[in-house]
């Protein structure tokens, strides 16, 4: 047997074993060589000590109590930049079922592989021939997730290995074995004990891998779904209105599933699973004519709670909780104009307009209607390209805040924030008026104003930027909230 090793890979092998020590290439990177998939990354596994390790290979990083010593290739290849050499070890008892509170060197590779996850990922490779001691490759071939001996042992010592054999099953395309699966259940609820930091980590990359939406079922299935993400799992059974033929854990998978599909981003992708998390919690009576007001609103605050407990970073927060709060846009040909798309642009953001149709699409598409992009959305994504280049905010007037304060003789305050308000609002009306002479003109009859006055016609521009949000929550009465 021969596997495709890059170079790099192979120099750390042959110098270790020229020195008279054992060295074999193990685990994932084994199991993706053998499917044919280049691996991204390459782990090496011998009986040489961290300080023998050290001074072979003066060019390293060693950083932990694990073993392992990153060595440095310089290679330019991501893949093949570190190579991570580790000394044989066998793990002491686990606390909490998290991590080890020893570990101990070995001289024996099968004691290595046998204190690791799964039998795919059991294996060992070196001089041209496969170390196999748990019957790894029979199933990869069969396409089976299989605990490394007692699978309740396994999970016992590291309950994130809970999260990782769904998310194997779904990256791969694999089944559970049934004593693995079985576990599973049973101790599914000990996820918790795992730091919020590393369930998200495999969360990610089993939402970010094309089989996303069998992965969120499987864990539904095992009850993981339940521990992780419970608020996900209140959708579980429960119905909605005329306009939904899923309940709204259906909705939600399917909303994502269509995403996955899409090759969206990770964040729009979750954005899609939890955009209807709230129905639940806000839903009214039962039947054909039920209800979920401001599901967009709550969900968007749950949204924001549920990666904060996942310790999420606090963009990839900003941007889910923002898309999950703004998914029920509202837009009908007739009655928006371009003020008002204007003023939909600024309210939701440039930057998230385009996430924020993949988001409708995907709603659409998990709602069970068949098509993605009706006539509405095209004709209002024709309006956005239509206004795009037009003012929205007050960086974008020609006349700044200190212009405001040069021209009138005022200091910095509340004055000069109510004088751009109202400016804005007006350019927002006529873009044609965003002319530095016309608005500091206008900011003069402002400030000559009374008091009254100007509250006046301040207000009057609030309620004209809040007349587009007005309309949507007319609409979305008359829809019941589900569009």
């Amino acid at each position: 047997m021969r596997l495709d090793v890059p170079k790099e890979v192979q120099d750390v092998v042959a110098l270790l074993s020229y020195r008279g020590y054992e060295a074999y290439l193990v685990g994932g990177c084994v199991r993706d060589a053998l499917r044919g998939i280049t691996p991204n990354d390459w782990d090496v596994a011998t009986n040489a000590l961290p300080e023998q390790i050290q001074e072979l290979f003066p060019e390293h990083v060693y950083e932990n109590r694990f073993g392992t010593v990153g060595v440095k290739t310089e290679s330019g290849d991501p893949a093949t930049e570190i190579v991570e050499v580790t000394t044989y070890r066998i793990d002491g008892d686990y606390e909490d079922s998290r991590r080890p509170t020893s570990v101990q060197h070995t001289h024996s590779l099968e004691e290595d592989l046998a204190r690791r996850d799964f039998t795919i990922n059991a294996l060992a490779y070196g001089d041209g021939a496969l170390v196999d001691p748990f019957g790894g490759e029979d199933d990869l071939r069969a396409g089976l997730i299989r605990a490394v001996g007692d699978p309740r042992a396994r999970f016992g010592e590291d309950a994130l290995r809970l999260m990782r054999a769904v998310r194997f099953a779904a990256q791969l395309h694999f089944d559970i074995e049934g004593e693995t699966l079985a576990a599973i259940r049973e101790l599914a609820g000990t996820v918790q004990n795992i730091s919020g930091e590393r369930v998200r980590d495999e969360l990610v990359k089993l939402i970010g891998s094309d089989g996303a939406e069998r992965g969120i079922e499987l864990m539904r299935e095992t009850g993981l779904l339940a521990a992780v993400l419970p608020e996900l799992q209140e959708g579980v059974g429960v119905t909605q209105n005329k306009h939904h033929v899923f309940t709204v854990y259906e909705h939600n998978l399917k909303t994502m599933g269509y995403a996955v599909d899409q090759k969206y981003d990770v964040p729009v992708r979750i954005a899609a699973l939890l955009h209807d998390v709230a129905k639940p919690r806000v839903k009214r009576g039962e039947g054909p004519d039920s209800t979920f007001y401001n599901h967009e609103v709550v969900g968007g605050r749950m949204a924001r709670a549920i990666l904060e407990r996942l310790k999420f970073p606090r963009e990839i927060n900003d941007r889910v909780s923002h898309l999950v709060r703004h998914h029920m846009f509202y837009y009908n040909v007739d009655e928006v104009s371009p003020a008002g798309v204007r003023r939909f642009i600024r309210r939701v953001g440039p930057e998230h307009v385009d996430d924020l149709f993949r988001i409708r699409e995907a709603d659409r598409i998990g709602s069970g209607v068949p098509k993605a992009v009706p006539y509405k959305l095209r004709h209002l994504r024709y309006m956005i390209d239509q206004v795009k280049a037009d003012p929205i905010s007050p960086a974008m007037l020609k006349a700044s805040g200190t212009d405001l304060m040069e021209e009138l003789g005022i200091e910095p305050g509340p004055l000069v924030g109510q004088v751009l308000a109202i400016l804005l609002e007006e350019v927002i009306d006529d873009p044609q008026a965003n002319v530095r002479e016309h608005l500091l003109e206008r900011a003069r009859a402002i400030h000559a104003m009374s008091d009254a006055e100007r509250a006046a016609l301040a207000r009057q521009a609030r309620e004209r930027a809040e007349e587009h949000e007005e309309n949507l929550n007319e609409d979305l009465k008359k829809q019941h909230r589900v569009r």
